[in-house]
């Protein structure tokens, strides 16, 4: 499989691996002005956009990702469940891999054991098993994600096609991301969470914890991170540092 690839701008390479629901153009629209100085690279994944179509799991998803996009060195950046996408690509092929940002990755298998985190992870999976209407679903799911939108009646086509794409997945809680292979590959690592939810707040910092990564807190759209005021200037000094 081939994955379909928007690319905009000129300058260091920037891999951008989109969560759930919305596909690589519509998911990154908030970092249009980093591409004055930045190549953002954003696939659509599998189901999404104008990628064929296949189940969502993180595994196969992380080997397509490193073949087709960690061809030469980038700095790879992944939403949700494309933060864990990227974890696993991250460990396939750390050498070109400058450095790693990941946001609010729904792993809840990293933080097993904790009630609120569990609560979290069965609630996910919960959905994602279901037989509702995608449109129900959606309403179902923004509330446990942290997205603050509301679903209109009539949804755009992209979100419904997202949500039914997301009704297939493999559940998040699933993931065991490499992590200690990412503490050990040497490149810098950030973890970022919206400041929202105070499972997503355990999952980042045991991420952060476990791979020696830099942690920060980006406020204002709760999970839909890329689109709060400050990120876009904290993952540009970050990916400046890195290079």
């Amino acid at each position: 499989m081939r994955l379909h690839v928007h690319q905009w701008g000129h300058g260091p390479r920037v891999v951008l691996v989109h969560g759930g629901v919305l596909g690589g153009r519509e998911t990154w629209r908030a970092q249009r002005p980093l591409t004055e100085r930045w190549t953002l690279v954003a696939p659509d994944r599998p189901g999404h956009g104008q990628s064929p179509p296949a189940r969502q799991d993180f595994e196969p998803e992380a080997a397509l990702i490193a073949d087709q996009l960690l061809d030469e060195p980038s700095h790879l950046v992944g939403l949700s469940y494309g933060g864990i996408v990227s974890m696993y690509a991250a460990a396939l092929r750390p050498e070109n891999v400058r450095s790693l940002t990941i946001l609010e990755p729904p792993a809840a298998g990293v933080a097993r054991g904790v009630p609120v985190v569990d609560a979290f992870g069965a609630a996910t999976r919960g959905l994602i098993e279901s037989d509702l209407d995608p449109v129900e679903a959606l309403r179902r799911f923004f509330p446990i994600a942290g997205v603050p939108i509301e679903v209109p009646d009539q949804p755009h086509e992209t979100l419904v096609k997202g949500m039914r794409q997301l009704l297939d997945a493999r559940p998040p809680d699933e993931a065991e991301p490499p992590l200690a292979a990412l503490r050990s590959a040497g490149f810098p690592i950030l973890v970022v969470s919206g400041g929202h939810s105070e499972a997503n707040e355990i999952i980042c910092d045991t991420i952060a914890r476990e791979t020696g990564g830099q942690r920060a807190v980006c406020r204002g759209r709760d999970h839909l991170v890329p689109e709060a005021p400050e990120f876009n200037a904290l993952l540009e000094s970050f990916l400046t540092s890195s290079a």
